[in-house]
């Protein structure tokens, strides 16, 4: 049985990687979709995929440091199907690496507008439609950079990411009583189009060495990832709200 049937979500940086497999994970599961990135032909041919398979799905192309965008995000979905059940806000980006008295100003900026600041504008639009059809999910994407392992040359990333947690757990006590539940996945390496491992130019040795970080000594696939996200975005996890939730292959744990 379908999980998320007569559900609404919006998936933010859905064009690649774990937004693309969880956009349509979620479709397959019965949700009709709301998919933004800035990519335009990505997205559209994401829309086809799903409609081919029987699902519904829309795109709206934007950057999420635009708070216009995440105002248009739910409005697309209220409009075209409802309301708002279900938020996936993945997008981001690793930004400037390299010790910190080389990170400049604006680089910094730009890591927390990314991947911190459009978390907070997606919320502050998606929160009051969830409100009207009484609760909903939303989910964000963080890392374990930052919250069980310092990386060197990672300062903004890790800072950025690891802000979501904070706000992942405010909102979770200001809204769980209105029975919005809210939740941040950490995934460990996966294999998608941004990860360093597949970098033009990125060396086999540099794979190996990631993969051997992790417990399960490999890297995860995208459509793993998105399943965990199911898990957070659906009833199965009626009673699960406010956590850093791993899905890192065991990375945090390991040091062999």
């Amino acid at each position: 049985m379908s999980t998320l049937i007569n559900k609404v979500a919006i998936v933010t940086g859905a064009s690649s990687g774990i937004g693309y497999a969880t956009a349509k994970l979620f479709a397959r599961e019965g949700a009709s979709v709301v998919v933004t990135a800035r990519r335009a032909a990505e997205l559209d041919a994401l829309v086809a995929e799903i409609q081919r398979s029987g699902g519904n799905a829309v795109a709206v192309v934007g950057d999420v440091r635009d708070e216009s965008l995440a105002q248009a995000l739910v409005e697309t979905a209220v409009s075209r199907f409802g309301g708002l059940d279900i938020a996936f806000n993945n997008a981001g980006a690793v930004g400037q690496m390299g010790p910190i008295s080389e990170v400049s100003l604006s680089d910094w900026r730009d890591a927390l507008d990314t991947n911190l600041t459009s978390g907070f504008l997606g919320a502050k639009y998606q929160v009051p439609a969830m409100l009207k059809r009484g609760g909903g999910s939303i989910v964000f994407t963080s890392t374990f950079v930052g919250h069980t392992v310092g990386m060197p040359g990672m300062a903004a990333y890790a800072a950025s990411k690891a802000g979501l947690i904070g706000l992942t757990q405010v909102l979770a006590a200001e809204f769980g009583a209105k029975g919005i539940r809210v939740n941040t996945i950490l995934p460990g390496g996966t294999d998608t189009p941004a990860s360093v491992t597949n970098a033009p130019g990125a060396a086999p040795e540099l794979l190996a060495f990631v993969e051997g970080l992790h417990a399960l000594k490999r890297l995860a696939a995208p459509e793993e990832i998105a399943k965990s996200v199911l898990f957070l975005a659906s009833d199965a996890s009626s009673f699960v709200t406010g956590t850093a939730f791993l899905a890192d292959g065991g990375v945090s744990i390991t040091r062999t």
